[in-house]
């Protein structure tokens, strides 16, 4: 199967799950032509599909409830339930139980597309190594959050360095176009739910973001509350494209909200699953960290390192699973990671220039 026929197969099943936006689909793949590591985010469905192909012998590794979709630039910050600002993975659209390594082998690919578009400083091999490096010690101590005071003092440098302007954020979101008509009345309710008083006014755009997700429905309402700006987003969800690259025929569950709540990680509070609608707060402390943007000084094998860790905190989260993943870890030979992110990294470029080439 070509990618042009994978992504056609995959849009017709997406469609049958949840209404798409034509013109935010148009957007998306354009994006995929931009450059490898664009591509390797907005075609998950895909890499699913080719890491059975490449890595077999990485599919027979304890399974978890994976984040599935994971990349270097799926991490961002947050404020819990103290105000303290967090830091970690930022989606979990694409969750699913899948071998631990798949998530591993897809952030270090990412990092090796990355390193390609000068969004790392660092070696491929040293990529690898601190990846694997952080997630073997977070699943050693069976994981901790990253929260952004005493202990992570010199990431916290780099999230606040990073904190988008409130002035220019506001004024992003307030672009987006105004929704004309109504939205879906399970997003409203949504949205609503999700807002600190009942009855605000609040303005309803459509907003873009992200890349896997481009298509699917997506809205923010934006309220002026106490002297300032509060806005709220809801996101359709679909089952994960695990279940249309597996041939599913039978209803898959959602595993949003199972793997917030399994994850070891300082929660975020207006953060959640309302139906079959992913809420979540929108503002200037709570977003995506895009790697472009962070200083030039960083320490790129602890920002890996760290991620790594992240991944352990979510993968943790069935504690029947710590002695198997250990063990399988131990069996592994050397440089496994590095090898299966090389040749991964092969067949997404592979998959890119087809792409680019119709």
């Amino acid at each position: 199967m070509t990618i042009q026929e994978a992504t056609s197969r995959f849009e017709s099943w997406l469609e049958r799950q949840t209404p798409l936006d034509r013109s935010h689909l148009a957007l998306k793949h354009k994006l995929m032509s931009k450059g490898a590591f664009p591509f390797l985010r907005a075609t998950f469905y895909r890499w699913i599909q080719l890491l059975a192909a490449v890595c077999p012998e990485l599919i027979a590794a304890p399974k978890v409830l994976a984040v599935g979709d994971l990349h270097i630039e799926n991490f961002g910050t947050w404020r819990d339930h103290e105000g303290r600002l967090v830091w970690g993975i930022n989606d979990f659209d694409e969750a699913f139980p899948l071998p631990y390594t798949q998530d591993l082998v897809r952030l270090a690919t990412s990092a090796v597309l990355g390193i390609s578009s000068d969004l790392l400083r660092i070696k491929p091999k040293e990529a690898s190594a601190a990846i694997l490096s952080g997630y073997a010690e977070g699943i050693k101590t069976a994981g901790q959050p990253f929260v952004l005071a005493e202990r992570h003092k010199w990431l916290a440098a780099i999230a606040l360095a990073r904190l988008q302007n409130p002035a220019r954020f506001w004024r992003k979101l307030e672009d987006f176009p105004e929704v004309r008509g109504k939205i879906p009345a399970a997003a409203r309710k949504a949205l609503e739910n999700l807002m600190p008083e009942a009855g605000l006014s609040y303005k309803t755009v459509r907003r873009v973001s992200g890349l896997g997700s481009l298509g699917r429905q997506r809205f923010a309402a934006i309220a002026d509350w106490l002297g300032g700006k509060i806005a709220r987003e809801a996101k359709a969800l679909t089952p994960s494209a695990c279940v249309w690259a597996q041939n599913r025929n039978a209803a898959s569950p959602l595993y949003y909200q199972t793997i917030l709540d399994r994850a070891v990680r300082c929660r975020d509070p207006y953060f959640r699953l309302d139906g079959s609608w992913i809420v979540r707060r929108l503002s200037p402390n709570c977003s995506r960290i895009e790697l472009e943007t962070l200083p030039g000084d960083r320490d790129d094998y602890r920002i890996l390192y760290s991620m790594g860790w992240e991944t352990a905190n979510i993968h943790v989260g069935d504690k029947k699973r710590l002695a198997p993943i250990q063990r399988d870890l131990m069996q592994r030979p050397p440089e496994w990671l590095r090898k299966a992110a090389k040749a991964m990294a092969k067949a997404v470029i592979r998959d890119w220039k087809e792409w680019k080439r119709v």
